[in-house]
């Protein structure tokens, strides 16, 4: 049991709103006492070489999925959201009449209805009027106390705090101040729970059968997670799975998309990644270890899939799940033909026969057109899930929404 749950937040996160809408009963679930911590996300976002609005620099697929990604989990959760038009708007203000008003969560909670239901811009002298007035608090004091160098300073600690405990982005959620996990997708980590015991229960219609393609290259340890569960996920919502091969390298050359974007991410974003990684791996019950090769160059083991599909499906299935776990649980070059030739082998294939189709001018253009396929349908990275055939999901994370959206009564 959890003796205190602190919940780190900016208004002008979607995300950050979402949970803040599910964080009590999270820290009831735990038995923890909730701290509400409010930063200055756009502090955060300095102390991490980190752009202060996101949307500027994501690629296009990217920023449409993100787009439809926090609309999913609003809906999932219940919670009205529109995003207002001048996104991301200033919170600095709003930030300090929380500090101002003891951090009341009904001030909390009006702020972020102010921002995300009202589209009203939560530093403006009279959101805050309206705001703390409603939670029972003195405007005029509350908007002479904001000015004062006490309130300033305690938003500026808190900011820097949080910078300290690794904090890269909101939501954050630190466990006894000491666990950090990030965004709202994080919570059965938080709570030490599987994932669908922190999510609303899901809905099964009837008779619903929907197809699911899956998207993916051995390069991504995220599709190596998603893969060792879609085959389940498949078989729990009756859809018919088509796995999607595609090199992952190229996809990103297509799209402009940095060929490593981990090695574009903050050195806080990143030492928190490989902790998330190890989490996932644990809760799946999946061998996982870093690789001391990567990036691999995953080429010629996507075209020995791709060599493979023509085949028994056993052995194509086979040669995939041992090359995932042989590079991402036992660390082996799957870039070398002596490696490639005994997990061929181990899948019942001809590895001579195999290897050798990898060279021609056949199954080089059969994943050209897999990668360029899957750019066409708005793919930007790996694991990436498409419901029936037009709705797009990114993650192994997502599959709680992918599964929803398989069984639901009617796709949006």
């Amino acid at each position: 049991m959890a003796a205190r749950l602190d919940f780190w937040f900016d208004y002008t996160c979607p995300y950050a709103y979402i949970a803040s809408t599910q964080v009590r009963k999270l820290a009831q679930r735990m038995g923890a006492a909730l701290v509400w911590q409010p930063m200055l996300l756009g502090g955060v976002f300095r102390a991490n070489d980190t752009p202060q609005n996101l949307s500027e620099v994501l690629i296009a697929p990217k920023l449409a999925h993100n787009e439809r990604d926090f609309a999913r989990w609003a809906e999932l959760f219940g919670v009205r959201l529109h995003k207002p038009h001048a996104h991301p708007m200033r919170s600095v203000e709003a930030l300090r009449a929380t500090i101002a008003t003891g951090l009341d969560p009904h001030v909390i909670e009006g702020f972020f209805r102010a921002y995300w239901i009202l589209g009203r811009a939560p530093s403006d002298p009279a959101t805050i009027r309206d705001v703390v007035q409603a939670a029972g608090h003195s405007p005029d004091g509350v908007l002479a106390h904001i000015a004062t160098a006490e309130v300033k300073d305690d938003l500026r600690r808190r900011t820097d705090r949080a910078i300290a405990l690794g904090i890269f982005g909101a939501p954050s959620f630190v466990v006894d101040e000491n666990e950090l996990s990030w965004g709202q997708d994080r919570m059965n980590f938080v709570a030490g729970a599987r994932v669908d015991d922190v999510l609303p229960p899901i809905v099964r219609a009837p008779g619903v059968s929907r197809t699911l393609d899956l998207y993916w290259d051995f390069s991504s340890p995220y599709a190596y997670f998603g893969a060792t569960q879609a085959e389940a996920l498949a078989a729990r919502t009756g859809a018919k799975l088509t796995w999607r091969p595609m090199f992952l390298g190229g996809l990103f050359k297509t799209i402009g998309q940095s060929n490593v974007p981990l090695a574009t991410w903050s050195a806080a974003k990143q030492r928190y990644t490989a902790k998330d990684m190890e989490r996932w791996a644990a809760y799946y019950g999946v061998p996982f270890r870093w690789p001391s090769r990567f990036p691999m160059n995953t080429i010629k083991a996507m075209r020995c899939q791709l060599a493979l599909e023509g085949g028994p499906a056993s052995s194509a299935a086979a040669f995939r799940d041992a090359t995932f776990r042989a590079f991402w649980g036992d660390d082996r070059d799957i870039s070398d033909d002596a490696v490639l030739r005994e997990l061929l082998a181990g899948a019942g294939a001809d590895a001579d026969t195999v290897l050798a189709r990898t060279q021609t001018p056949e199954i080089k253009q059969a994943l050209i057109d897999a990668t360029q396929q899957a750019a066409a349908r708005g793919v930007f990275g790996a694991p990436t899930w498409v419901v029936g055939g037009s709705e797009l999901f990114w993650g192994q994370d997502r599959m709680p929404l992918v599964e929803r959206a398989l069984v639901r009564e009617v796709a949006p």
